[in-house]
């Protein structure tokens, strides 16, 4: 893609509509229990509304409210089969209650943030691996059928190659990507030791509706679209030119219901690539979203962050493969969805 497309309104709409027919499953949900953690937070949200909105019988949320927000339960709440269950993952007690009468799990609380596992790599240890091994025993206790959840592609750290591929990964370059790794690893000797099928799922800058546009650790795209609305000049790490998977979080709740429901004996106790399998530089997305609101404001350019991988881009092959995984939706269509979310978003403060 050499420039980015403006869309109309009308066209808009229309890509809307067709995106919310997509189905993800060809099984009856309503005789089955879900549990999915962090699921008052952004990709969380996601999974437990498309489940709801499929007729799952039953969709546990999970949360501290630490990373969640009351509206993304507000969404859910409108649905007679959620329940809600606030508490941390830290506490195995807790844990084993949240998995009780539940079929498939899928575990998306952790502490996120490259810097902030640099501030205090101690907090997200406890919460991401910590927490992470409470969850996996307890779903063991609770004789839970699958788990899924979700890794990072920050566990390739420094290994060069592109695109990336799920057996090659390097050195891992800060306390989250750390953590994202021993998650894998327990996954694996939980799923040899106990014989519960598990599958992970490495993110590639996932993205849209419902990220955190505030605070210390804000993603990216809320980031631009507000300055840019705010007419003011939004932060770009380093030279912009650093190249990223961008991938529209419709893609990551295909993955978790194909994931959770595969039957495939195959697909289980692995780990997966989560990607669209195409690359974008910052400086692109910036720009993009310059453009689509027709603004002139110049991004000012800082010290490059540390810990920071150069560039991502996804191999997509394997969940292709074994769970028919398949994106929906690219990089321009989901941008262009976050983009008109936000500005509704920040019209009405």
């Amino acid at each position: 893609m050499e420039k980015f497309q403006h869309v109309s309104i009308g066209v808009f709409k229309l890509i809307i509509e067709n995106k919310l027919n997509n189905k993800f499953h060809n099984q009856d949900l309503s005789t089955s229990s879900f549990l999915v953690t962090g699921g008052a937070g952004f990709i969380g949200s996601h999974i437990a509304e498309y489940l709801l909105k499929n007729g799952a019988g039953k969709v546990r949320i999970f949360d501290n409210m630490a990373n969640g927000f009351t509206s993304n339960l507000d969404v859910l709440r409108v649905y007679n089969r959620f329940e809600f269950l606030e508490g941390d993952i830290r506490n195995m007690e807790t844990c084993r209650t949240a998995c009780e009468g539940i079929n498939y799990v899928s575990h998306q609380a952790a502490l996120g943030s490259v810097p902030r596992s640099i501030k205090d790599p101690s907090a997200t240890n406890d919460v991401n691996v910590g927490g992470f091994v409470n969850m996996l025993k307890s779903a063991v206790e609770k004789n839970v059928k699958q788990f899924v959840y979700a890794s990072s592609s920050s566990v390739y750290g420094d290994e060069p190659t592109l695109p990336k591929k799920e057996n090659k990964i390097g050195n891992c370059l800060s306390p989250y990507a750390v953590s994202k790794r021993a998650d894998e690893l327990y996954a694996s000797v939980f799923a040899d030791a106990y014989r519960i099928p598990v599958l992970g799922f490495r993110y590639f800058n996932i993205f849209g509706p419902r990220q955190d546009p505030d605070g210390p650790y804000a993603a990216v795209i809320p980031l631009f679209v507000k300055a840019i609305m705010n007419h003011t000049s939004a932060f770009i790490n380093g030279d912009g030119e650093q190249t990223r998977d961008f991938t529209f979080v419709e893609n990551a709740v295909q993955v978790n219901i194909k994931g959770m429901l595969s039957a495939n004996d195959e697909a289980k106790n692995k780990v997966y690539n989560v990607a669209v399998g195409e690359k974008y530089s910052v400086n692109f997305l910036y720009n993009s979203i310059r453009e689509y609101l027709k603004s002139s404001v110049e991004a000012t350019h800082r010290e490059p962050r540390e810990g920071d991988i150069r560039n991502s881009l996804a191999d997509i092959s394997l969940a292709k493969h074994l769970l028919g995984y398949k994106p929906t939706t690219k990089f321009e269509t989901g941008l262009i969805k976050t983009i008109e979310y936000f500005k509704d978003l920040y019209s009405q403060k």
